[in-house]
């Protein structure tokens, strides 16, 4: 399959995924959540694969979702519908993908990015890169897999700091909270020892990996079942709220938000 806003290439035993809208920031918004889908099967499906390294072209990794998009879901009850189902989709394919998947984390990842990264098996990452879910800054619940990732990666009260306020970290924090697995001083140094790392997993026995990452990927699965339809009927609820109006206004406006909690 050609992809529009990826791509996949596949060298050996392991496959490289690179997000390729350096223009836009590497958004994750609808047609890339499709994109992403679909390639997430197709790394599930290839049974030669043994590790992904998924990376991104431009400054930043992802800069999360459109708020343009965000916006006019609030009078869309199908949009919201199928985002909702987009976003489970992207939570439990990257889960089913057997290979072990490190992610080169070059610039910043907010958002959505930020979630599905911590549902991956390695973080290489510059110490300065930025990670953040900053979904209550604009009116939303995090309810599409950051409850699930976050408290995975670090401990559930720095997970709960930082979805309620938003707030990032660099990645440097995150490597000694435990989210990132190796620092690289470059983003060249980045893309390099992430690629390392996957051919080091893929030289070792794959039924003894995978079955290895399949078992941790079932205490992710157990955990999605239990909070994510909760979280995404809660972010649908907060697409329909006058705050998420106000707040998508006053990030336009240039001005401070005024919230009235309904």
């Amino acid at each position: 399959m050609s992809f529009e806003h990826l791509a996949i290439e596949i060298d050996g035993a392991v496959a490289r995924l690179r997000m390729t809208r350096p223009e836009l920031m590497n958004r994750v918004d609808e047609p890339c959540h499709r994109e992403l889908i679909e390639a997430f099967r197709i790394l599930a499906h290839d049974r030669a694969i043994r590790a992904v390294v998924w990376s991104a072209g431009g400054r930043v990794f992802s800069a999360g979702g459109d708020l343009n998009e965000i916006y006019s879901q609030t009078a869309d009850i199908d949009r919201r519908i199928e985002m909702a189902l987009q976003a489970r989709e992207l939570i439990y394919g990257l889960l089913d993908i057997p290979a072990p998947v490190i992610v080169a984390l070059h610039g910043h990842a907010y958002g959505l990015a930020a979630t599905l990264l911590m549902l991956c098996d390695a973080v290489v990452a510059v110490p300065e890169a930025r990670i953040a879910d900053t979904h209550v800054k604009v009116g939303l619940v995090a309810g599409d897999g950051g409850i699930v990732g976050w408290p995975s990666a670090i401990s559930l009260m720095r997970a709960k700091y930082h979805l309620l306020t938003g707030e990032p970290l660099t990645a440097k924090d995150a490597y000694g909270l435990g989210m990132v697995t190796k620092l690289a001083e470059t983003p060249e140094a980045c893309w390099k020892t992430a690629e390392s790392l996957a051919r080091q997993i893929a030289a070792l026995p794959p039924i003894a990996v995978q079955g290895t990452k399949k078992t941790f990927n079932a205490l992710l699965r157990a955990r999605a079942d239990e909070v994510l339809e909760l979280g995404l009927a809660y972010e649908q609820g907060s697409l329909t709220t006058a705050d998420l109006v106000e707040a998508v206004e006053a990030f336009r406006e240039k001005r401070e938000p005024v919230y009235h909690g309904h």
